[in-house]
């Protein structure tokens, strides 16, 4: 959704409903493995992924905690360094 605020200057409004938002960098890497991030927020003291809610989504986060999920690990640890390098070459 877009806000017009000025007619040189849009700004984007993230609806919470619509987003889910995480510090956790275990979490994001397996969220990213089905849903691409959408962004990372570097305005806290810890970088917030972003996720569009999407169909599964929801169930995939609480899958993850409660331990009910297995992935290949050098795939997720081949996810987690590319999160990684994305989240320090932002900067």
């Amino acid at each position: 959704m877009f806000s017009r605020i000025n007619p040189k200057i849009t700004m984007t409004i993230l609806n919470d409903k619509d987003f889910y938002k995480t510090t956790d960098l275990a979490l994001a890497a397996v969220l990213s493995l089905s849903f691409p991030i959408e962004a990372i927020d570097r305005q806290a003291r810890k970088a917030q992924f972003i996720f569009k809610r999407e169909e599964g989504l929801d169930q995939l986060i609480e899958n993850y905690w409660r331990g009910g999920l297995k992935v290949e690990p050098q795939t997720y640890f081949q996810e987690l360094r590319t999160i990684k390098a994305r989240l320090y070459s932002e900067q």
